[in-house]
């Protein structure tokens, strides 16, 4: 099992923008076979602070997923509302 967790720093006046537009992503997401769990969450201290945490069966279904159209179109998008560069950490469980 895989665990993502991908940081994103929105602009301010965009932050219910970047949540709208995750909406429906995620939806369809969560449908994906290899999905587990997919969750996108709020910094309580800097509501510009957005966090997807996501698990996935495998590296085959991740790979799936960034194919999907659902993400292709959605990415452009969030890119554009983000302040800074993303940070993505791809984690296994060890222990």
């Amino acid at each position: 099992m895989l665990k993502i967790i991908a940081k994103f720093v929105v602009k301010e006046d965009k932050v219910d923008e970047f949540k709208e537009c995750c909406k429906s992503f995620i939806f369809e997401t969560r449908k994906e076979e290899g999905c587990i769990s997919y969750e996108l969450f709020q910094d309580k201290n800097d509501k510009k602070v957005l966090i997807f945490v996501e698990e996935w069966k495998n590296e085959e279904a991740v790979a799936n997923h960034n194919n999907t159209t659902h993400i292709k179109n959605a990415l452009p998008t969030l890119i554009s509302l983000v302040e800074e560069e993303p940070v993505l950490n791809i984690t296994e469980i060890v222990c």
